[in-house]
């Protein structure tokens, strides 16, 4: 036993197969850690769903997902010269977001299968819309399988994608792009289906990866393992750190440290008065020490003792709370695009 995570196989398979019987033409996303259940069992499932495309992040995750995966293989990251990692099997969808890298693929590998990428207001790859035409006189012998727009997860306006979606839509429909399969990622099901509807001539294809693998949080479960109990009187000195325990309590070491995610934190995009102001007092808690583990013992989420260790952490527990014994299990809340299992089991 350690840092694991179980899996009600029914409940979650149950909600793939409704986001894919309701997703026409969906591609799922198969990238970085697998979303915390694995791109190999990911890919094994998109089989099972019946799907024919799968998306990837990178080159380097290309070769594992042809050999767990019988279809078409779409990479997301766009193709650059100097990659020296880049796999060009007939079943992979190559993407291109500048006009220098579409004859020098060209060039490189004809009659190779891409993907165009509109430059959306996420501003991260792809082409101005300006720059389309230099672009289809560059194709030279590639093969367009479609178009892609990657929008951001929320618009400026609050009022979601669809407006950007459809004016791309527009633009690919006068263009001299000769392809009617545009690939979107963060469209709303509603905006999708409102964009297939003003767009018919046009097959919209969802990617998606947050929302097909962890659209039931509740079919997940990550539990750790107590793995050593003391009971710390205050003002005792514990850990790497030597740092005075505030009161009596006891002090848990619990399997789960950064080698599995634990303690690693993205910046936070607050917006409004009530997040930054939450945002602010845990700052200043963290200046002063105090940081806030994602172990839930006792039924309260846990202070760390000190900052979390490769593959443990100590968990301060106050006296009035009850002790989990040594080997029993807690539950553990994570990010599961951060994190890292020493099992993971289908039930």
């Amino acid at each position: 036993m350690g840092f694991e995570l179980d899996v009600d196989a029914t409940r979650w398979r149950q909600g793939l197969t409704t986001v894919a019987a309701t997703t026409p033409g969906l591609v799922p996303v198969i990238k970085g850690n697998g979303y915390g259940l694995g791109r190999d069992l990911l890919a094994r499932e998109a089989t099972t769903l019946g799907l024919g495309t799968i998306a990837v992040g990178t080159y380097a995750e290309v070769p594992d997902a042809l050999a767990a995966f019988a279809g078409d293989v779409m990479v997301l990251t766009p193709w650059r010269p100097f990659f020296t990692d880049v796999v060009t099997d007939d079943r992979v969808i190559h993407t291109l977001g500048r006009v220098d890298d579409v004859s020098a693929l060209a060039a490189a590998a004809p009659g190779a299968r891409v993907l165009l990428e509109g430059e959306t207001s996420m501003a991260r790859h792809g082409f101005d819309r300006h720059e389309l035409a230099a672009a289809v006189a560059a194709l030279g012998d590639l093969h367009v399988e479609g178009f892609a727009i990657h929008l951001p997860l929320a618009s400026r306006s609050g009022g979601g994608n669809y407006a950007e979606a459809e004016s791309w839509a527009a633009a690919l429909e006068t263009s001299q792009v000769e392809t009617t399969t545009l690939y979107v990622s963060h469209l709303t099901s509603g905006e999708v289906a409102a964009l297939a509807a003003r767009r018919p001539h046009l097959d919209i294809r969802p990617r998606i990866g947050t929302s097909l693998w962890l659209g039931d949080l509740g079919a997940l479960s990550v539990r750790a393992t107590v793995l050593d109990s003391h009971l710390v009187a205050r003002g005792e000195h514990i850990g790497y750190r030597q740092r005075a325990m505030p009161r009596d309590g006891t002090l848990l070491v619990v399997a789960g440290g950064t080698s599995h995610g634990i303690g690693l934190e993205a910046p936070k995009g607050t917006t409004g008065v009530v997040q930054r102001g939450k945002s602010l007092a845990k700052g200043g808690l963290e200046a002063a020490g105090f940081s806030l583990s994602p172990f839930r013992i006792d039924g309260k989420q846990r202070w760390f003792a000190e900052p979390p260790h490769m593959q443990a952490s100590m968990i301060f527990l106050p006296g009035s709370a009850a002790a989990p014994a040594v080997g029993d299990s807690v539950d553990v809340a994570v990010r599961f695009t951060t994190a890292t299992f020493d099992a993971i089991t289908l039930r």
